[in-house]
């Protein structure tokens, strides 16, 4: 992993708090354990159960990101996270404990700088199945509104196509 300080992840991140840093420790401590490096494409991969500060972090350390289909979200609120690492196959799901106690925003922030990555984390084997890598579409015009959009997200109506804002979908049990 190309070296990232502290300092430049709370740059790109806008502000230093305890979530950013729950992030920073996940991506050092899942790099360390898969071997990872910074990712230029799609080799590294994070699903993320949150959305979260930390998350940030993850683009910043790692070089996952949305545009390029390597940071993907699998909400369930948790502070769990997921790496693979495409290259050797390897991914390990890492999930924050809980805190020993009530901390002030401060405390915690000292707590998830200065706590061994093995006392913040339970090390666990991945449960989502690593994605395909990410897929190009043919664009089509929505009849309506003229907007280009993917075809996965086209909608056919009366035989013309039309963007999800635009489509009138159909349910009986809708009132």
């Amino acid at each position: 992993m190309r070296e990232k300080s502290w300092e430049s992840c709370v740059e790109f991140h806008g502000h230093s708090c305890p979530g950013l840093t729950i992030g920073y420790r996940a991506a050092q401590y899942a790099s360390e354990i898969l071997d990872l490096e910074y990712s230029t494409d799609e080799d590294v991969v994070c699903i993320s159960e949150n959305d979260a500060c930390g998350v940030d972090a993850i683009q910043w350390m790692l070089g996952c990101s949305v545009g390029k289909g390597n940071l993907l979200f699998h909400m369930t609120g948790k502070q769990a996270y997921s790496f693979y690492n495409r290259k050797t196959d390897l991914s390990v799901r890492l999930v924050l404990k809980p805190r020993p106690g009530e901390m002030t925003r401060e405390e915690a922030y000292d707590y998830y700088h200065n706590t061994s990555a093995q006392d913040l984390f339970d090390v666990k084997d991945t449960t989502l199945t690593l994605p395909e890598r990410a897929r190009l579409f043919d664009s089509y015009a929505c009849t309506e509104c003229g907007e280009t959009t993917g075809a996965n997200w086209i909608r056919i109506q009366e035989g013309e196509k039309y963007c999800i804002d635009c489509y009138s979908s159909y349910d009986r049990f809708r009132v």
